[in-house]
């Protein structure tokens, strides 16, 4: 195209205006050079490695540039629940037997705090020290203090159940010590409990078991009662009592036990799992929302960004957890179960009205994203296990737990939390909005230029006079002064309501038709007070390089003030606190004015670019003239605020509508 345009261009300014050939041929040059914004990819580059730094500040590793861009136009985040978007920090807060409810206080991990019935002291129930003993001994995590912090190594949930026991009186190393383990069934989630087989030196075989309520449930025949009696079990209650607790936004544990279980101890299997167990009573843990998620997923509903939870809590404590996040409606979920009984169109259809997904594995994860993606989304998905990364590799940004991850999800992800903190995530959307904001505020700061450029020279052949700008004076502008001012909106922060408004369209271009109009406006009156300082200084008896020096001065003014223009692509510049938050901001217009100093004054410079020194009185016109520039588009700006359905219009086009 750039061929063509200088060949017809060439051919009209050689047999109609009949210039010389040489600088004819110089014109053209200059209108190639002009017409290619040689410093916009390293600005765009700049730009995009500033943002990885700013996240990384904020705890989110980038692990692959796009990655940076992607971010910017995610509608969904899907998110796992236990660290991320809570604590991991559980506590035993509720038991029910099979006659009392009874409250845990406590803090955290910490083996402090007192369990209550009816509002006083519960002591040392025969019920309740079998509990305490099963959560003690059916466990493979460790709790250790450090710094005065209590600490779990191992799964959480089982270390929130050290301090049941504790809080009973009871001391770990004792416990091991009269009744040692001899074998046990690990926990995993396609049997949803674990069971540990003990045998004191001087008694019978025990069996301890913990688990799904459910689970549970369906290997008990038998309750225990406050008096240490065993009766037939009532399910109805401790289901309605386990509903209640997952109601509250607790996860569920059923604990029950056997005497002489009649089982082989060396190689218990989950099929050796009695079904004439005895339930002791349920556990309900509590793992507390963070604080900064509840902002977070504020701030993504109100970049138009939906949240999705997925744990594998019951579907009603996934929920009423879901509510406290202000994610979904507190009643409805979608298990893991019924993910598996639905077809990909089935689910295609629930995933545009579900936010909160319940007993999900990572096969369910993988399913979730395609489901999300058919529907045209630009989705974000957490994970940390080995099983997470074919659902990481599939989201169109995979994010990496940098705590708990494991080394194949981190290889999987297009960045990792180094703090796994949903807050993380929303923060590097955040960024990822901002670098493509500031990559197009780039853009449309660069090429008026180039197109005023482009058009002075054209304008010069067209009309046979000589011409205002030369091909070296236009490489100086290309490479220098607007790639020293460019540089500057690399470094722009994010604009105050950059998530407030929709995530931008995936397929949306980089320069929109609104963009193209904005590019042409300005260029068109870049244009106008060039030629203006041009024959302006001629009309004043000036050489043609004074002139033609002059005409670029007033090109680089131009771009300063226009500068401040394109801080905002469409809020008021026009006040001192406009100008405020960007520290590089007077670095980089300090540095143009001296680079335009040397340029005019240094004789290296004269005699390469063929320039002249100009008088000072001079620039105090060009400044008048560069703020008349300022102020048009300032007013273009303001006719567009002004009226609705173009500033309608704007901002659809702007968000990919």
């Amino acid at each position: 195209v750039i061929a063509v345009v200088g060949a017809l261009v060439f051919a009209y300014g050689k047999w109609v205006t009949g210039m010389d050939f040489v600088e004819l041929f110089q014109a053209v040059v200059g209108i190639a050079v002009s017409v290619i914004p040689e410093g916009l990819p390293a600005i765009i580059t700049i730009t995009l490695a500033i943002g990885v730094q700013r996240m990384a500040q904020r705890n989110a590793i980038i692990r692959r540039l796009p990655a940076v861009e992607t971010l910017g136009s995610v509608s969904r985040i899907c998110s796992d629940k236990t660290g991320t978007l809570t604590l991991m920090e559980m506590m035993a807060v509720s038991a029910v037997t099979a006659e009392s409810i009874y409250k845990i206080n406590g803090n955290g991990y910490a083996p402090e705090g007192e369990i209550t019935r009816d509002g006083k002291p519960a002591g040392r129930e025969p019920v309740l020290e079998l509990m305490g003993r099963v959560s003690m001994l059916c466990n493979d995590a460790e709790l250790f203090e450090q710094d005065g912090v209590w600490k779990v190594e191992g799964d959480p949930t089982e270390g929130a159940l050290y301090p049941l026991a504790t809080k009973l009186g009871m001391e770990r190393r004792s416990e091991v010590a009269r009744l040692p383990r001899i074998d046990a069934i690990p926990f995993e989630s396609e049997h949803k409990f674990m069971a540990t087989l003990h045998k004191p030196a001087d008694g019978k075989e025990l069996l301890f078991v913990k688990g799904a309520p459910e689970v549970i449930l369906e290997h008990c025949d038998r309750q225990q009662t406050a008096g240490g009696e065993r009766k037939a079990i009532d399910r109805a209650h401790f289901m309605s009592a386990s509903d209640k607790l997952a109601g509250q936004g607790e996860r569920v544990l059923g604990l029950a036990w056997l005497e002489s279980p009649g089982v082989k101890a060396g190689g218990l299997t989950p099929g050796d799992l009695p079904r004439n167990l005895v339930l002791l009573g349920l556990i309900g843990l509590l793992d507390p929302p963070r604080k900064e998620a509840i902002e977070a997923v504020k701030e993504c509903h109100g970049g138009g960004i939906r949240v999705t939870m997925i744990t594998g809590d019951h579907k009603i404590t996934a929920a009423a957890i879901a509510k406290m996040l202000d994610i979904g409606d507190g009643k409805t979920a979608l298990s893991g179960a019924e993910i598996e009984d639905m077809n990909e169109a089935a689910l295609q259809e629930k995933v545009r009205t579900i936010d909160v997904f319940a007993r999900a594995s990572p096969e369910h994860k993988l399913r979730l994203v395609k489901a999300i993606q058919a529907n045209r989304q630009i989705v974000a998905m957490t994970g940390d296990g080995v099983n997470d990364a074919p659902a990481l590799k599939k989201a169109d940004i995979g994010v990496a737990m940098g705590i708990k991850g494991t080394e194949v999800t981190k290889e999987a992800a297009g960045m990792i939390l180094t703090d796994d903190n949903f807050a993380s995530i929303s923060a590097a959307v955040k960024e990822g909005r901002t670098v493509y904001n500031n990559i197009e505020k780039a853009i449309l700061f660069m090429l008026p230029t180039n197109v005023a450029q482009a058009l002075v020279i054209m304008v010069a052949i067209f009309f046979g006079f000589t011409m205002p700008i030369t091909a070296p004076q236009v490489l100086w502008v290309n490479m220098v002064t607007s790639v020293a001012l460019g540089l500057v909106i690399s470094f722009e922060p994010h604009e105050l309501d950059v998530m407030n408004r929709p995530p931008r369209a995936v397929d949306r271009p980089i320069l929109t038709g609104f963009g193209i109009w904005r590019v042409v406006f300005v260029g068109l009156a870049l244009l106008a007070v060039t030629l203006w300082a041009f024959f302006w200084m001629k009309s004043q008896g000036a050489s043609d390089q004074i002139a033609r020096t002059v005409a670029v001065n007033m090109i680089t003014i131009g771009q300063v003030f226009y500068l401040l223009n394109s801080r905002y692509l469409l809020d008021n510049s026009v006040s001192f606190t406009a100008h405020l938050g960007n520290k590089y901001l007077p670095l980089g217009i300090g540095a143009v004015v001296v680079l335009q100093l040397l340029f005019t004054y240094a004789p290296p410079l004269q005699r390469l670019f063929d320039n002249e020194a100009i008088p000072l009185w001079v620039w105090p016109w060009l400044i008048v003239a560069g703020l008349v520039f300022f102020l048009v588009v300032e007013a273009e700006k303001l006719f567009i605020r002004s009226s609705g359905s173009l500033r309608s219009l704007v901002t659809a086009v702007e968000a990919g509508a």
